[in-house]
């Protein structure tokens, strides 16, 4: 057994492939039994179980051939990154990668010795399944092929194949991963161990050009995207290729001669503003950009997923899927060729990008017809800060959290050394200083700048608008834009613990609810049977005979505790029954909850409510579809138990089931981004962050007694997003403002019931809102 292989294979153990390994770098894979029902299989496809042993052969046959497990899927399924090179001694392997990091750095490089690396992920939504089986055909050809040019083309690139991004809902046919995910958007967010590893992909790799394989979009879909495009693009640097080798893709598949494949659609030329945007970094493509490559989405055009699946004969779906495949087939061999005609260009390019970052350099004014059709639509630029500074001043898990995120993306941080002054501001030692002079800026400020509000640049949006770090997920993080900038910082691979206990011996120790770290801990210690207490303003009291406890959790989810005032009622672990879709039901166990899945059906089915201590509904609940026997029961509950409540499924619940005296108002169903808020100081609203999340946003008028507003719209509602009116000038922010976002309050059942107009835990993604729902299924279930 070779160096390379141990070296793999002991890689390959945490998932962290070896940069140095050389190549090829043969991987035995495990394999998985046979699994007839794999959705594959109908549509003439390769099943899962299928590829270990087909790539196992092939590096056995080729040594241009190399397979890495670069992570394992939801359900523990292996993901392989597949290369096709030529063959390299480690030696030559860390030239490659000095080449690369020269690159980063904005450092020419010199001609023709850097291997040009080329990205193409396949299968991210596993039912659209034949990004897989072309990149196949592909690696087959490339890997056994003896003409000359294969050979050439091998010598002068990296080809890495992202085999199947998402094997879990390839098998089981469905277009989120096993935990409900989709993937395509989950990029900047990072909660999915599939997202983790392509995004590991992406910087390990730096690819000049990259293709993300989806479908189905009838005659084939080839990007670049319509406006808005991302404003922190040095977009000239992208598209000029990206169109370029858009229309060559755009003839390879018409060449193939399929009449369904014969009029692609490429969104930068054939669709109106926003239709297709490329505003937000939450796809892949989007988000590779700002590790310089040039990306493209690719919708292969033949249905072949759903009702289609479903409906037609195996017969015609296989002859759609292989006209499917022969598209992905023909669009990554023209992006090969495009790459390595233009690889000197492109490798400038993407130089550029880096070195224009790392000096601090304005973005480019692109001029109007810079290629066919840029005009006033297509500009959007920004203003990059000096720098952003996170500090510890409202949660130091926040803080901490933030700083790992921003690394693990590749974003540099350094840590203050000593105290040091920015802008006039004293900062202490241990802040953390994110310089924006750094080649990937672009990737830096697109997390922690605000956004904007682009209601008035595109009449539609193809998903969210607005997110921001900096904002939704609370850490303390202040903007500085220009001025005399001298500090002394070490680079950060990791935020420095946080956990804190600040008071005396033996006194009693309160923690604020102000993170989610703050709720695992409390879950934590409520888990052991600690006798916790709850103040007013949401507190939580650990006594002082507790401080071994509490500082384990102290260390584990580096949360503070400070000296603790008298007071407070005591405080149980709750349990939770939730109506709820897969991103809250994860923020929800994460957070420390015992968690029980319900649903009309699982309602009308019969449920044990003994042990129940709030109800949270954000989707598939029906109080009215309800049989007598449920209704029962649950009204029953309603009388000792909590209850909040999500998004027009939970106001309908609430109106329903005669809770709280508030009427909920639907704003314009598109509308979505980071929004301002105000605080009230009631239970929910105290310690909660000034900003907030909205998708189909709602707000409550016509208050009962004794409803308590826990936080409003802010006069300015849209901080980043997109919000209009409807075409009836209602639901438009305008309407949204000053008004009620979430409220509180006592039902004349006696149920203490939480009603959230806001999405506090939209796709895993605004952390620092998570704290909010905590505080009111403890307020609601706490009597």
């Amino acid at each position: 057994m070779d160096s390379a292989f141990l070296s793999v294979q002991a890689a390959q153990g945490q998932n962290r492939p070896d940069r140095y390994a050389g190549y090829p770098r043969k991987t035995s894979l495990r394999t998985y039994p046979e699994n007839a029902a794999d959705k594959s299989i109908k549509l003439g496809l390769q099943p899962y179980h299928a590829l270990a042993p087909k790539l196992n052969a092939l590096q056995q046959k080729s040594n241009r051939v190399s397979v890495e497990v670069v992570g394992q899927s939801t359900l523990g399924r292996d993901l392989y990154l597949v290369t096709l090179t030529a063959p390299e001694s480690p030696a030559e392997t860390r030239l490659q990668e000095w080449f690369r990091a020269s690159v980063e750095e904005g450092r020419k490089i010199p001609d023709g010795l850097y291997k040009a690396p080329i990205w193409i992920n396949n299968n991210i939504h596993g039912d659209e399944w034949e990004g897989t089986d072309g990149a196949l055909r592909v690696i087959e050809h490339l890997a056994t092929s003896d003409d000359r040019e294969t050979k050439n083309l091998l010598q002068r690139s990296r080809i890495y194949f992202n085999l199947t991004a998402n094997p879990d809902g390839r098998v089981a046919g469905t277009r989120a991963n096993n935990a409900g995910f989709d993937l395509n958007r989950d990029f900047v967010t990072s909660s999915q161990p599939e997202n983790r590893a392509m995004q590991d992909i992406v910087e390990r790799t730096q690819p000049l050009m990259m293709l993300d394989e989806h479908g189905y979009v009838a005659n084939t879909l080839i990007e670049p995207t319509t406006p808005p495009h991302g404003q922190n693009y040095d977009f000239d640097l992208y598209i000029k290729h990206g169109y370029e080798n858009g229309l060559r893709m755009e003839k390879a598949v018409q060449a193939l001669g399929h009449p369904e494949a014969a009029k692609p659609e490429i969104p930068f030329r054939d669709y109106p503003v926003g239709e297709w945007d490329g505003w937000a970094p939450i796809y892949t493509a989007q988000y590779s950009m700002y590790h310089g490559a040039v990306s493209y989405t690719i919708e292969i055009p033949m249905r072949v997923n759903r009702a289609d699946y479903d409906n037609l004969p195996a017969q015609e779906l296989q002859r759609r899927s292989k006209i499917n495949t022969d598209v992905v087939e023909a669009t990554i061999k023209t992006t090969l060729d495009y790459v390595d005609d233009n690889r000197k260009s492109l490798i400038a390019n993407q130089t550029e990008m880096f070195r224009r970052g790392a000096n601090g350099e304005k973005q480019r004014n692109i001029p109007d017809g810079f290629v066919p059709g840029f005009g006033p639509e297509d500009r959007f630029t920004t203003e990059f800060p000096r720098a952003y500074v996170i500090t510890n001043d409202r949660s130091p898990a926040a803080t901490a959290r933030l700083v790992d995120q921003l690394v693990r993306h590749d974003v540099r941080v350094e840590r203050a050394e000593k105290p040091f002054t920015l802008n006039g501001k004293k900062y202490a030692a241990g802040s953390y200083v994110v310089d924006m002079h750094q080649p990937k800026r672009g990737l830096a400020n697109v997390m922690l700048e605000q956004g904007a509000d682009i209601s008035d640049k595109a009449p539609v949006m193809y998903d969210i608008s607005g997110w921001s770090h900096r904002l939704l997920w609370g850490a303390s993080v202040d903007i500085v834009k220009g001025g005399q900038f001298r500090f002394d910082g070490k680079p950060v691979t990791a935020a420095t613990p946080t956990g804190e206990i600040s008071a005396a011996p033996g006194a009693d120790l309160a923690i604020t609810l102000t993170d989610q770290k703050d709720v695992s801990a409390v879950n934590d210690l409520l888990g052991r049977g600690l006798e916790l207490r709850s103040q007013d303003d949401g507190t939580v009291v650990v006594p002082g005979r507790d401080r071994s406890a509490a500082k384990e959790v102290a260390d584990r989810y580096g949360v503070r505790f400070t000296a603790a005032k008298p007071g407070g009622q005591p405080l149980q672990r709750k349990t939770i029954a939730a109506a709820v879709s897969a991103d809250e039901l994860q923020v929800l166990r994460e957070s420390g909850f015992d968690v029980r899945t319900i649903s009309t059906a699982v309602l009308n089915a019969g449920f044990d409510w003994s042990r129940i201590d709030a109800l949270y509904v954000g989707s598939g609940l029906s109080y009215a579809g309800l049989n007598a026997t449920a209704k029962a029961a649950l009204d029953e509950f309603l009388k000792r138990g909590g209850v909040v409540t999500r998004g027009a499924t939970g106001s309908r619940f609430n109106s329903d089931a005669k809770l709280l005296q508030a009427t909920a108002t639907a704003g314009w169903e598109d509308a979505n981004g980071v929004v301002n808020v105000v605080n009230g100081n009631g239970p929910i609203g105290t310690n909660a962050l000034p900003h907030s999340f909205v998708y189909s946003p709602q707000w409550f008028t016509n208050l009962g007694t004794g409803v308590t507003v826990e936080q409003r719209y802010g006069s300015t509602v849209i901080a980043a997003g997109h919000w209009h009116a409807r075409d009836n000038g209602t639901g438009g922010q305008d309407a949204a403002a000053g008004q009620a976002a979430v409220v509180s309050g006592t039902a004349t059942n006696g149920a203490r019931v939480v009603l959230f107009g806001t999405e506090p835990m939209f796709r895993n993604h605004p952390k620092g809102l998570y704290a909010q729902v905590a505080r009111a299924l403890f307020w609601s279930s706490t009597r």
